[in-house]
């Protein structure tokens, strides 16, 4: 059988049958739109989360107190060490070799006055270096003055939410407000930064560490951040750091994590939620190569007489085997073509309809996807095919 003869009795077959080739090709597209479109989300949401946390930077560790075996466990400000971590710690780590700065985070949430209006919010307390280590930008005025940490004036920035709900379009610069019934000046306003994971980065207040912990009376830090060199060996970093504080604290109490551990992690479950989706829309495809088998067994049934026939006029067992395979392979691979159109065009139209939802379509997904179908087809296709290769000329010419 020459190749054109195969070409011409596969595609003629498929375009003969039109109904069935649609029934066959629907039920693959629907399975792979399903997998392209779930694992499109998945990427999104992925390079949305990483693109999250890698707006801070990347070069950098946090510290907390407790000593947490699990990687980043711990809930936030829980407290279990021998010695709380302290501003005198902040200042002490700052000094270590490769460290560009460092920041010492207390918060709570209080009620701000200011311009005759309330509002209830998160405020942080942190120090000078909080914009360099955090790669936050000050909009207006600068952000809090290098004071002394333990006695700092009483400075406050806000976030650009917190300017506009607060003080509107007039300048905030040198004005008044009260947090908790203490009165601060006003000397800056932060750049919008919008939310992460939830929370709102701009309806916030930063105030000096030691005046926050004052006045939520915390006798701890929530957590030291430190900024390390592009070039500095996080390794050593880290040990310099775990000796510093085991010789101030007499114990090894705290909890060490770097910025690229906790990506590593995230990256790592996110990775897993990307294969999960994927997972659920491949039973889509499951659902679909049982279509084909089906529907190709039936086609080797009401083709007998035509193979009885290709037989008596010298076809190979092995010919009549790569034609209904071949067949099967094209059935499944335009269902996959028409699948990834409807999944790429289904995941872009999502988008437009909700901004916020971020997607995502790998083209390494794309191939998998398409060569995916094509293997579910011809494996679905292999028990007819076998059927119809085993036939004899004569018992095939003789079916009814």
């Amino acid at each position: 059988m020459l190749v054109r003869d195969f070409v011409k009795l596969s595609v003629g077959s498929i375009i003969a049958n039109r109904t069935r080739t649609r029934l066959t090709t629907l039920g693959i597209a629907i399975g792979i739109a399903a997998v392209v479109l779930l694992t499109s989300i998945g990427q999104g949401v992925n390079r949305f989360v990483i693109t999250q946390f890698t707006q801070f930077g990347t070069n950098v560790i946090q510290i907390q107190p407790g000593k947490v075996q699990t990687l980043g466990g711990g809930s936030l400000g829980a407290v279990n060490t021998v010695r709380p971590l302290s501003i005198d710690d902040t200042l002490a780590l700052e000094r270590l070799p490769y460290i560009k700065g460092a920041v010492g985070f207390s918060m709570g949430n209080a009620e701000v006055e200011g311009n005759q209006r309330q509002r209830r919010t998160t405020v942080y307390g942190t120090d000078p270096d909080f914009p360099n280590v955090f790669l936050f930008r000050v909009a207006m005025g600068s952000f809090l003055p290098d004071d002394d940490p333990h006695a700092p004036r009483a400075t406050a920035v806000l976030g650009s939410k917190m300017r506009d709900e607060l003080f509107g379009e007039l300048s905030p610069l040198g004005e008044f407000i009260r947090i908790g019934g203490n009165r601060y000046r006003v000397v800056g306003v932060m750049e919008s930064k919008g939310q992460m994971l939830g929370f709102d980065l701009d309806d916030t207040v930063y105030v000096p560490t030691a005046r926050a912990m004052e006045l939520f009376d915390n006798e701890s830090l929530l957590e030291i951040d430190l900024l390390y060199a592009d070039d500095a060996p996080v390794t050593e970093i880290v040990a310099s750091v775990e000796r510093m504080l085991l010789n101030r604290h007499g114990a090894d109490d705290v909890t060490i994590t770097t910025q690229q551990q906790m990506l590593d992690v995230l990256d790592s479950i996110l990775g897993m939620l990307t294969l999960a989706v994927g997972g659920l829309g491949a039973i889509s495809l499951v659902v679909g190569g049982i279509g084909i088998l089906t529907i190709m067994t039936i086609a080797v049934r009401e083709r007998t007489k035509e193979i009885g026939l290709i037989r008596a006029l010298g076809a190979t067992q092995q010919q009549i085997l790569n034609l209904f395979l071949g067949e099967a392979a094209v059935l499944a691979g335009l269902g996959g073509v028409a699948g990834l159109v409807l999944g790429v065009g289904g995941a872009q139209l999502l988008h437009l309809a909700i901004p916020a939802l971020p997607v995502h379509t790998p083209l390494l997904y794309v191939l998998l996807a398409e060569g995916l179908a094509v293997v579910i087809g011809l494996i679905a296709g292999v028990l007819p095919a076998l059927r119809a290769a085993a036939m004899t000329p004569v018992d095939a010419l003789r079916a009814e």
